[in-house]
């Protein structure tokens, strides 16, 4: 039987598959049934920035500025107090979920000001968790801020984060950035221990017949794998830090490819969320019968055996993929 480990984060995990953070990280019991099921790690559900800043009653005057910078209306923040437990309920979920399992613990922060907020990852860091995960959901609609800005804003974060505390820090990314590359390499040079891409931004819908701005939440599908595919494996060997996929592992196929494009753990949720916990061991399944057929001792084996630095043509990764292509597709 192939040897299905990796590591993410300094952490030794029996395999790749990591449920990603979620509504579903809310449940105790659910969370071990993702580790009976064969889940590697799991990472909880966000606590957001807007969540500890209340807390320390500071929420409306945060809010009022932010009204000013963003293009985002009040009233499309979530009712925080309902979201999940609050800052205090947060670190008793982590105690709670790290009782119950085994399994690796990341705890997940949603942030992206510079501000107080960020001492709370010391307090994560004393309810148990092994590591932590910055979820920096942010959309540059200011029109008076520039990318230099905006890129500085998360490097700070990041080394005030990393300030903080002593476990992992991972950075999660969306791929709105304009040398994608380039940045990676320097929140790899501040201190993040592993890149996570690229967050799912979900996109707000209008309803027609009441002429508003609606939220609109789709899973993701297979399809999506690609871009994520495209970074990690042109990042691979170019950055000291971890590497996570995130967004369209739906088959054992799905964390096959993310182990050849370079990526240590590959994090899954909306698979779960359309085909129940039970899909983890569908995945592991399918992968251990691919390796068995393939060859393939060890995840170790693959991992970034198809990234740009591996490949005798790395320029697949660039222009000459998108030239290919159009060459390729015949009009009927």
């Amino acid at each position: 039987m192939p040897d299905l480990s990796t590591t993410y984060l300094g952490l030794k995990l029996k395999n790749p598959i990591v449920p990603s953070s979620s509504p579903l990280m809310q449940k105790v019991d659910t969370i071990k049934k993702m580790e009976d099921a064969g889940a590697a790690a799991v990472v909880l559900h966000s606590l957001f920035e807007e969540q500890i800043i209340r807390e320390a009653d500071a929420l409306d005057h945060a809010l009022e500025q932010g009204a000013h910078s963003f293009a985002e209306a009040l009233t499309y923040f979530p009712d925080l107090g309902n979201y999940n437990l609050g800052p205090e309920g947060y670190l008793e979920h982590i105690a709670k979920v790290k009782a119950a399992v085994k399994i690796p613990v990341i705890a997940s922060l949603n942030g992206v000001s510079n501000g107080g907020w960020i001492g709370f990852a010391k307090k994560i860091e004393q309810a148990g968790a092994d590591a932590l995960e910055l979820n920096t959901y942010f959309i540059a609609a200011d029109a008076e801020q520039g990318a230099p800005q905006v890129e500085q804003m998360y490097l700070d974060l990041v080394r005030d984060i990393k300030a903080q505390i002593k476990i992992p820090v991972a950075v999660k990314l969306s791929p709105f950035f304009t040398a994608f590359a380039n940045f990676a390499q320097r929140l790899d040079a501040h201190g993040a221990n592993a890149l996570v891409v690229f967050n799912r931004f979900y996109q707000p819908d209008f309803d027609l017949d009441n002429l508003e701005v609606t939220p609109n939440v789709i899973l993701s599908t297979s399809e999506e794998l690609r871009l994520r595919l495209r970074w990690v494996a042109i990042l691979h060997r170019r950055v000291q830090a971890d590497l996570a996929i995130t967004g369209g592992i739906h088959t054992g196929a799905d964390v096959i490819k993310t182990m050849m494009a370079g990526a240590n753990v590959a994090m899954t949720t909306s698979a779960l969320l359309e085909h129940g916990i039970g899909r983890i061991r569908v995945m592991l399944d399918e992968m251990t019968r691919w390796m068995d057929a393939h060859e393939y001792v060890s995840v170790q084996q693959m991992r970034g055996s198809m990234s740009q630095s591996s490949i005798a043509y790395p320029l697949a990764f660039e222009r000459a993929n998108y030239m290919k292509v159009l060459r390729s597709y015949q009009v009927v």
